[in-house]
């Protein structure tokens, strides 16, 4: 293989602030390199600083090397024909990056317009062969698409034909399947390995998912702090890793060959301090389960879920019909389940399978078209106004993205003000005192009621939304897709947090995943869901052992697997 990148001594700071500190990396063509780390690391500073995307207000030294010549010496002109053509980008969210007003044809179009002479008609070709190539149906109709109009994982197929359409010699993906289920993140990051293989681009993968880097990659790359803390070969860092945040990224990970599952063990989390001398301590450290008279009851109990149990929430026949284009969409069928006390029932399936809309039709946030929804044997679809306000407040949902769903010009304390102000008869002073309760629940300090959402990492925006979930004493808490975007050592002290506090709280938990593996450890049964249906309800440990329906199978078969060393089973 020649070498196509070299990344020498890169030091980049934002607003004065050091956040790459003397970077080293090597990409040759056609080889996939895997960055991984967790949120914050630096990983996308290093992906946008190699595609000369950093803000101009940063402060960049060190020397990137693109076939020899320095990305970092070169001019605004010069960069710019090398951008889309040379080096390409895919992006995290698709729906954020693409324009929201044009075709995606038109979009992909720019890329030609900008680096190709082809004329009208050829591009047009050039685009049906793109989206032919990222394996996309009716190319020329989809072309005239817009991107709403496309699912998440068509975007992201879009966002890869746009990054090829000039080959380019370096691919940069920067979590390309975050939020895809299963079975699309395979088919898109098969797709990319035989674009690599075609084009003999070099690809740089960014992810923390470490079943994909197991996968997929060749070499990894670990960073933490701005720094790379060790590098090496895939099965070589796998098998005897040598730092020991490698150690802790792969004992904290859900994988599919070792079952794991919360009432066995907690999952370990990595704890990082910094030593008197300045540098940083990295300990595994499984924390202790806090106590809870009632725990090994309620295991008991949610094991069987035997019939003489009365469920707190029952749901029969439930359907929900879109109209699009004057074509019917059944996005909900018939749908009928049960959850009980303090159990976690757990809802897979592919994306657009129709698991959303459950959610939103059990909130009344969508209307159904027919069937019952009882909360503790209250009829929550003949709920009227004023008793579905109060209906609500025992039904609440934790979002994938708390980010999104928290409002930016609230301090935490005001928001959850609001919501007891609304729900709860409670004075300021008992309002003030909850607030803070909750927020020592989800392990949030005091002070984090006169902050403001930007003011968080990741991991900590999660904690309060689910604090905002809680402040109002739910019985049934959802959680969609809460964990899909947290990297491997967040996820886990999530997980962890709502094992906890659905044992303090006495919660039962809808819990929303296309990841299979999470749902394994956190839930005592798993429905699986496909075009709108209930297609297999059992206990997590026979699901995945002896799953009834192939569509259930073809999931587990989709999740990446890998084979780390004996001793980090330990």
């Amino acid at each position: 293989m020649s070498e196509l990148l070299r990344i020498e001594d890169l030091h980049v700071a934002i607003g004065g602030k050091a956040v790459i500190h003397g970077l080293n990396l090597q990409l040759d063509a056609g080889e996939t390199l895997a960055l991984v780390g967790e949120s914050g690391c630096g990983k996308s500073t290093t992906a946008l600083a190699v595609a000369g995307l950093l803000p101009r207000t940063c402060q960049t030294r060190g020397q990137i090397l693109f076939h020899g010549e320095n990305l970092l010496g070169l001019g605004p002109q010069p960069l710019r024909r090398l951008q889309g053509k040379e080096i390409a980008m895919i992006f995290q969210e698709p729906l954020s990056s693409l324009n929201p007003v044009m075709t995606v044809g038109d979009q992909i179009e720019e890329t030609l317009l900008t680096h190709t002479t082809l004329d009208r008609g050829q591009r047009r070709r050039r685009i049906t062969e793109l989206i032919d190539q990222v394996q996309l149906p009716a190319a020329s109709r989809l072309a005239r698409r817009y991107p709403h109009e496309l699912s998440g994982g068509q975007r992201q197929r879009i966002m890869i034909a746009m990054a090829i359409a000039c080959q380019p010699r370096l691919l940069i993906a920067d979590e390309p399947t975050t939020a895809l289920d299963v079975t699309t993140q395979a088919t898109i990051l098969t797709l990319l390995d035989t674009l690599r293989d075609e084009l003999n681009m070099g690809l740089l993968l960014i992810t923390h998912d470490l079943g994909v880097v197991g996968e997929r990659a060749e070499r990894v790359a670990v960073m933490h702090d701005g720094r790379i803390v060790e590098e090496n070969s895939t099965s070589e860092l796998f098998s005897r890793p040598q730092h020991d945040y490698s150690r802790g990224l792969l004992g904290a990970s859900l994988r599919k060959d070792q079952p794991v599952h919360y009432r066995q063990q907690r999952l370990p989390e990595i704890r990082v301090r910094r030593r008197e001398d300045g540098g940083l301590q990295y300990d595994l450290h499984r924390p202790a389960t806090r106590p809870n008279p009632n725990r090994g009851a309620t295991a008991e109990q949610t094991r069987d879920t035997p019939a003489h149990r009365t469920p707190i929430l029952r749901v029969q026949q439930l359907s929900k019909t879109f109209h699009q284009n004057a074509r019917r969409v059944t996005a909900v069928d018939n749908v009928s389940f049960e959850l009980f006390q303090g159990e976690t029932l757990g809802l897979a399936g592919q994306s657009g399978c129709g698991k959303s809309t459950l959610s939103r039709l059990l909130l009344r946030l969508l209307e159904a078209d027919h069937g019952c929804i009882e909360l503790d044997g209250h009829d929550l679809r003949a709920a009227r106004p004023r008793q579905l306000r109060q209906l609500r407040a025992r039904i609440q949902m934790v979002f994938q993205d708390p980010y999104g769903s928290l409002n930016p010009r609230l301090r935490i304390g005001d928001m959850l003000d609001q919501l007891q102000k609304l729900h709860l008869p409670l004075n300021a002073r008992q309002r003030h005192h909850e607030a803070a309760r909750i927020l020592d629940a989800v392990g949030l300090p005091a002070d984090s009621l006169w902050r403001y959402p930007h003011e968080f990492s990741g991991g900590q925006r999660q904690r309060i939304g689910i604090a905002r979930a809680l402040i109002l004493k739910p019985s049934v808490v959802i959680c969609d897709e809460a964990v899909s975007a947290l990297d491997v050592s967040v996820q886990a002290q999530v997980l962890n947090l709502l094992v906890d506090l659905r044992d303090e709280f006495g919660l039962s938990y809808l819990f929303i995943s296309h990841d299979l593996s999470v749902l394994r450890y956190i839930s005592d049964r798993i429905m699986v869901m496909n075009e709108g249906r209930i297609l297999e309800n059992s206990r997590h440990d026979v699901l995945w052992r002896a799953p009834q329906h192939a569509y259930t199978r073809m999931l587990i078969d989709a999740i990446p697997a890998w084979q780390p060393a004996a001793a980090l089973a330990a």
